[in-house]
């Protein structure tokens, strides 16, 4: 079994039991109500980071102003409770149109 192979089976046997956790200890763990607030905290942080990664960067520099304005289209529609698929036509409507008039 070369390396390759064994890492793959390591990572799958440790995504298994981090999943298996979370059921198995359901009812035997207590968190406190505060801990349970820094963790809704702690998600919603970690997802601004990852959208705002994904909306300024490309390939470890900025991405150009369309993409950011596409996204700000789509939280705000996001924000006046569209439907999904309004949301993604919507941004990607304003990142395509703002490319095509040539802002990068």
């Amino acid at each position: 079994m070369n390396a390759t192979v064994a890492l793959i089976l390591v990572l799958a046997v440790g995504t298994y039991a981090f999943r298996l956790v979370g059921p198995v200890l359901h009812g035997r763990v207590e968190l406190s109500g505060r801990v349970q607030e820094l963790l809704a905290a702690g998600a919603v942080v970690l997802l601004a980071a990852l959208m705002a990664t994904g909306a300024l960067t490309e390939a470890g520099d900025f991405a150009g102003w369309a993409r950011p304005a596409g996204v700000l289209a789509g939280g705000v529609l996001a924000w006046r409770r569209a439907p999904f698929a309004v949301v993604v036509l919507g941004a990607a409507a304003v990142t395509a149109g703002l490319r095509w008039a040539g802002v990068p």
